[in-house]
């Protein structure tokens, strides 16, 4: 348990058996009376924003989130299919947590998957991803200095935007925090 007095931005705590995390913390102490931490909470399941204040004699449940490291398998049907990198026991994520992050995932891939009493909330990727441009216009040649941009298609249909040098057959390094164009692998 977390007293009142340990509470800040970022930290996750437990509401109502529900994993949350503050995003914003306000600490006043009024002329008479006890002190209030003014929080703003998010859910990690619902995605639910609320406001909550506590006085400095309440307490905060801990939150137990573990996180496990794990390897893509395959895709069954709608879903994605990980396999733990320990136990090799296979987790099944679908939209709801993949998201977009679903356009950079590769085979064997490892991702780190955070967990709240068994149950997955949320997945991280590497930073960086290789992929291969299978449809894209023709590059225009030493055009290299200008900003232009121009839609490619990826190998598993992903649409993005890349330089104009960039051809068909080009491998590309994705930034799969922002699902932009980082730049191109060079040729070994």
């Amino acid at each position: 348990m977390y007293s009142a007095s340990d509470l800040k931005k970022g930290l996750k705590i437990e509401i109502d058996g529900d994993p949350c995390v503050i995003t914003n913390f306000e600490f006043s102490k009024p002329g008479k009376g006890q002190a209030l931490y003014r929080c703003k909470i998010k859910n990690l399941i619902s995605g639910n924003q609320f406001d909550k204040t506590y006085r400095s004699v309440e307490k905060v449940k801990r939150c137990s989130l573990m996180s496990h490291d794990y390897t893509f398998s395959y895709i069954d049907g709608a879903d994605y299919v990980f396999s733990n990198n320990e136990t090799y026991e296979e987790e099944r994520l679908g939209d709801e947590i993949l998201g977009n992050l679903k356009n950079f995932i590769v085979d064997d891939m490892r991702v780190e998957i955070l967990f709240h009493n068994d149950r997955a909330l949320d997945i991280t990727l590497p930073n960086f991803v290789e992929m291969v441009v299978s449809e894209t216009e023709p590059g225009a040649r030493g055009d290299t200095a200008t900003n232009v941009m121009k839609p490619a298609k990826l190998e598993n249909g992903y649409e993005i935007n890349v330089p104009i040098f960039i051809n068909e057959g080009d491998t590309i390094r994705i930034d799969t925090r922002t699902g932009t164009y980082a730049d191109r692998v060079a040729k070994g």
